[in-house]
């Protein structure tokens, strides 16, 4: 553990849901976007999705407490086409509709996938949450946690099961450090003690190709899902 004391996280419990539709045929790669409210989730997804859509087949779900909102920010920036975006009101702590309760969600990728046709890739975001939010493997495949240098260069330091356990953590809205007195040399080295070998990536989403390290990250997940063995 990276802390002087024990800290047990909650688990990314539950199997990992299989890799094929009941056709036998590989189904979407799956990957869930969670982080605190107002760290650039949903923008961070529209830029993945303008960025990956020429090359891959791609749908979106996501969520929010009481609202479509983010849903319809995608569909006003005409990510992609409306039918590929779909939203789940979960209603309550978004931590439940993405780890403990699982079957709106579930439900929401598996519609889109029927009703689209094989897709190479659905990202499922999170309602906006604190830094625990994590995951069920049996939702998703791999998770991004989003945080943001203007919520505090702090954060990294502050570790997290999203922080400390998310297969890729984006560090965004670097462009604003100056402004706001972050030290991102600092951030780094502290996601780096709090995460050892997992990958960062630090974003500004206002820059050209600014989503350009998470997108690479993305592109190697599914040459690696497209590539391994389907179960017989």
């Amino acid at each position: 553990m990276h802390l002087d004391h024990t800290t047990d996280f909650p688990e990314r419990h539950t199997h990992s849901a299989a890799p094929t539709r009941a056709d036998g045929s590989r189904r979407a790669l799956r990957i869930g976007l969670g982080g605190p409210v107002g760290s650039g989730k949903t923008a961070t997804v529209a830029a993945l999705c303008r960025t990956l859509r020429e090359r891959y087949s791609l749908a979106v779900v996501t969520n929010d407490i009481y609202t479509r909102e983010d849903a319809e920010y995608l569909l006003r920036e005409a990510v992609l086409p409306p039918e590929r975006i779909t939203a789940v009101e979960t209603g309550a702590c978004p931590h439940t509709a993405i780890r403990d309760d699982i079957s709106a969600n579930l439900e929401a990728v598996e519609d889109l996938e029927e009703a689209t046709g094989p897709l190479d890739l659905i990202l499922v975001e999170s309602g906006g949450d604190n830094l625990t939010a994590t995951f069920s493997k049996g939702l998703v495949d791999a998770q991004i946690f989003v945080i943001d240098v203007a919520g505090g260069d702090d954060i990294p330091r502050k570790g997290g099961p999203g922080v400390s356990t998310a297969d890729l953590l984006v560090v965004n809205k670097t462009d604003l450090a100056p402004y706001v007195g972050s030290d991102l040399e600092g951030m780094a080295r502290d996601a780096k003690a709090q995460r050892g070998e997992l990958p960062v990536a630090f974003t500004s989403l206002t820059s050209e190709n600014g989503v350009g390290p998470v997108a690479d990250w993305v592109r190697e997940r599914l040459a690696a899902w497209s590539q391994a063995p389907v179960p017989a």
